[in-house]
């Protein structure tokens, strides 16, 4: 990186930072009356309140104790130091489309969040390593191609925390992705409702909640079908062959045991069915029982995905200890066939069935003491053990020395593998209040990992916060991480078994998949002014060793985990929001990249000459995007119905990486920018009768019918081609009841 250029680009660029996504890298504390606004942690320069303090006057002691007991969690995991967006749900429904989009596309409003096939999102121009915590449990990602696993609707609110982590945040450091559920707690009611429109999409909901005496409960289920399962691999309006049907039930209930203590139970599922989406125009390579052609648009590949996720936790708030003990399973299985007319096999030689599946189960406790009025202690541990398997069924054909077809007689090569893996860790931190505005929170955290990989390390952390002026904070963090590749994807090919066929690798061996180790600094600003209106700006660099990278190399669309021997990233984020009265305005900016040189795993999946370049020279990561922006606004009008919020936002992206068009440099070009507007108007009927709690929204996505491709099907472990969703109509009416 050239460092002047580095230090001129966050001098000049002008800062933005979201309202939908609210930067809160100081953790001042949001005060509200209901229950759809995030709390924040404790602010730097304000002692944590003891979660015992004298509740406010209340009806129901239940509701003002489990409001109290939501307190206490959330100040056992603080992100002190790191940046903080929170989408409320007063947000997530005013944006277009609503609870209806998945997560992915809202989380895209938050600054340094990056588009990519698949529904992959990228933050900070980190490949994948996000965490998912529900409730501040952690839940172990899931072998996902193309489904997200939850849904925004379960959620009161969703956090997206990034930058240098506190010591409680390990294994998944990007970022970490909480969803505070809805519990019941505040209201009996539910709502029902239906969403649909363009491209055959159909998507019925419903959610029920409620308390009575200490129990309180909350339940939700989503059908989605659509024909935008997977990203079209054509620039036309319609993808061919891409029906998706998806299922995503929840279920939350907690029992308030007494004042200081309650016990939680919650779950949910995601079950998908995803067809392959086809392209015309290609010719055959193999022949199969004498056949040697194809209709590629007539392909029939098929993938299914399944995740469940259980939680049990049980939470003791005192008067200076507080903590959470969290038992968890996770049980999660993708399924891949291939045509039944060999149509794979005809046009790459090959084609495989596969099935993955994991079991994860494990626990996670969390603590913190306050000692004294200047120190708080943190602590906790986590375990996790998972169990693997892999069973891919290959049918190919005999090739001979220099790669050309010997017989047109399929030979099945059957390659099982299996592997019980243990993650461990534990941190020790304190958040120590210097001056009344000055704040540091140190700490470290050790983890070991027992899997495809032995590997441990300490992670050092620290994070100061300077409370400068009631309306100033800047903060400075250093942190050195630990990720443990995703033992759910790792499904090591036994190489050999494929010598002699059309499933040949060039690249006869490969070194095991290693843990990432980095360092991590950040540095950071918040100005908020009187009216509404605040700024940001932070700017973050990576050293990173063994960098984690994915890729898709077979025809599972299951992304596979390889390493660079060395990689840096470097990046500036600007925000800014404006909210006053019934005005909700919003706009980021990005600036980064990423680069890493010298693939040192997994090599057999990569070509010599490829892996020849790399090892000498820096290359950009293939999902490195150098711009990245996003904004977006509402206006709430009162009207005789109750009120009509007309709404819109955007996503701009200067492109990912594409192979050099001289064909010298791996993901030495860049695809061309885009910029997609979305907009949306719902009515909201506050009475009379019937009508009361009735919404209706009608939506518009990608107004302008922009052509954009996101990839080129080119690239280092890049496989098809995605174009980006057109233009589609939507509309939808809900009851609250």
């Amino acid at each position: 990186m050239d460092r002047t250029a580095f230090l001129a680009t966050a001098a000049v660029i002008v800062p933005f930072s979201p309202v939908i996504a609210q930067s809160n890298p100081a953790n001042v504390p949001v005060v509200s009356d209901t229950a759809t606004t995030a709390q924040a942690e404790p602010r730097a320069d304000v002692p944590p309140a003891s979660p015992n303090a004298a509740p406010p006057a209340a009806s129901n002691n239940i509701v003002v104790t489990g409001r109290r007991l939501d307190i206490a969690r959330d100040s056992i995991t603080p992100s002190l130091g790191a940046s903080q967006y929170t989408f409320d749900r007063e947000a997530l429904e005013k944006q277009p489309g609503g609870t209806n989009l998945t997560l992915n596309k809202s989380l895209l409003q938050a600054p340094g969040v990056v588009q990519d096939s698949y529904g992959v999102i990228h933050v900070r121009n980190e490949h994948a390593n996000l965490q998912y915590r529900l409730n501040g449990v952690i839940v172990p990602e899931s072998i996902s191609g193309f489904g997200t696993t939850f849904d925004p609707r379960i959620a009161s609110s969703i956090q997206l925390i990034t930058g240098t982590l506190p010591a409680q945040y390990g294994y998944r450091t990007a970022g970490v992705v909480n969803f505070k559920t809805q519990s019941g707690l505040l209201e009996n009611g539910g709502e029902v409702g239906i969403y649909g429109g363009s491209f055959g999409w159909l998507e019925p909901s419903a959610m029920i909640e409620g308390s009575s005496g200490n129990l309180s409960y909350f339940a939700s289920a989503s059908y989605l079908r659509n024909d935008l399962g997977i990203e079209n691999p054509l620039p036309t309006r319609r993808a061919i062959h891409d029906r998706t049907t998806q299922f995503r039930p929840f279920a939350y209930v907690s029992d308030i045991l007494s004042d200081s203590s309650r016990i939680a139970v919650f779950g949910g599922s995601f079950i998908g069915h995803f067809q392959i989406p086809n392209v015309t125009g290609v010719g055959g390579d193999f022949t199969v029982n004498g056949v040697s052609s194809a209709d590629a648009a007539k392909l029939d590949q098929n993938q299914r995905e399944i995740t469940h996720y259980g939680v049990a936790a049980y939470q003791y708030a005192g008067n200076t200890l507080n903590f959470q003990i969290a038992p968890f399973v996770r049980y999660s299985q993708t399924r891949f066939t291939p045509d039944p007319n060999f149509g794979d096999i005809i046009f790459t030689g090959f084609a495989d069935a596969a099935r993955l599946s994991s079991l994860a189960t494990g626990i996670q406790a969390d603590a913190s003491q306050q000692l004294g009025s200047n120190h708080t202690l943190r602590f906790g541990v986590f375990f996790q053990n998972e169990h693997t398997t892999s069973n891919v069924v290959s049918s190919v054909l005999p090739i001979d020395e220099f790669g050309d077809q010997t017989s047109d007689v399929l030979i099945n090569i059957v390659d099982r593998g299996k592997k019980t893996g243990q993650l461990y860790g534990a941190y020790l931190q304190d958040e120590w209040k210097l001056t009344p505005t000055l704040t540091l929170n140190y700490g470290a955290r050790y983890d070991i990992v027992h899997a495809f990989t032995h590997e441990r390390q300490l992670s050092p952390r620290a994070n100061l916060v300077w409370r400068a002026t009631p309306l100033t904070t800047l903060h400075v963090g250093y942190a050195r991480t630990f990720t443990p590749p995703p033992q759910e994807l790792i499904a090591p090919a036994t190489v050999a078994l494929y010598n002699g066929t059309t499933k040949e690798s060039e690249i006869k061996t490969g070194d095991p998949v290693k843990s990432e180790r980095e360092h991590y600094f950040d540095a950071g600003v918040e100005q908020r002014f009187n009216g509404g209106f605040k700024l940001g700006l932070d700017a973050y660099y990576k050293i990173k060793r063994n960098l984690l990278d994915e890729g898709q190399f077979g025809a599972a669309v299951v992304l596979s985990p390889f390493n660079y021997a060395k990689g840096y990233a470097w990046g500036v984020e600007l925000s800014s929001n404006y909210t006053h009265g019934p005005i909700d305005l919003y706009a980021n900016v990005a600036r980064g990249q990423e680069k890493a040189k010298d693939i040192n795993s997994a090599q057999y999946f990569f070509a010599p000459d490829e892996l020849a370049y790399i090892q000498n020279h820096y290359i950009y990561t293939d999902h490195s995007q150098k711009w990245t922006a996003s904004g977006g606004g509402s206006y709430t009008i009162r009207n005789r119905l109750g009120t009509l919020v007309p709404t819109a936002d955007f996503i701009f992206a200067s492109g990912l990486r594409t192979d050099d068009p001289a064909g010298i440099v791996p993901n030495g070009g860049e695809l061309p920018s885009y910029f997609v507007l979305n907009a949306g108007l719902s009515q909201n009927f506050s009475g009379p009768g019937i009508l009361k709690g009735v919404t209706i929204r009608a939506d518009v996505l990608n107004l302008f019918d922009k052509v954009y491709q996101i990839r080129s099907g080119e690239g280092v472990g890049v496989g098809a081609p995605q174009w980006g969703e057109r233009r589609g109509a939507f509309a939808g009416i809900s009851k609250k009841f």
